[in-house]
């Protein structure tokens, strides 16, 4: 793999007691910054060859929007995506095979731990994305890591090269 998308889901109906997380659903704002991001990621070429889906109804529903704009890529759903911490999302994506690139798209917290471990042990060709990354992956963000050469999944071997949030395409 070349290149790694990790995106958020979009915003989510509140969790209430009582109420299974798995199947909470996407707000009417989620779905617009869902449509927005996949807008974005189009004009700036994040197109992934592979996507790995968790199977919670909100990541489901955000890949459902993206899809409509981002076509012809392979789709995997995956359980062992919902709630995955780092550690589970490093194992996933050490047994891809998949040349190109790969998008994962599933849930804080352990979303947010990949991209600050990754920019840590890879680094970062941009100071602000960084900054950003570091500090919170919301919901609907997407973070870009980029390898310098195809290569099989290690945590060294990527940098972050871009970073976006819907409150960034707001008009």
């Amino acid at each position: 793999m070349k290149r790694l998308i990790l995106m958020r889901h979009a915003k989510t109906e509140p969790w209430i007691e009582g109420i299974d997380d798995h199947a909470r659903a996407l707000t009417p704002s989620g779905r617009q910054a869902a449509q927005q991001m996949a807008a974005a990621l189009k004009k700036m070429g994040w197109r992934p060859d592979l996507v790995l889906v968790s199977t919670a109804r909100r990541t489901r529903e955000t890949w459902a929007l993206l899809s409509a704009v981002l076509p012809h890529c392979d789709v995997r759903f995956e359980d062992d995506l919902y709630l995955a911490g780092d550690r589970g999302l490093i194992e996933l994506l050490d047994s891809v095979e998949c040349a190109g690139s790969i998008m994962v798209l599933g849930h804080n917290p352990g979303l947010h731990e990949l991209c600050v471990r990754l920019s840590r042990e890879g680094g970062s060709v941009d100071d602000h994305a960084a900054s950003q990354v570091f500090h919170k992956l919301p919901t609907g963000a997407a973070a870009l890591f980029e390898a310098d050469e195809e290569t099989s999944f290690a945590t060294h071997a990527f940098r972050l090269s871009g970073f976006v949030r819907p409150r960034d395409l707001a008009p």
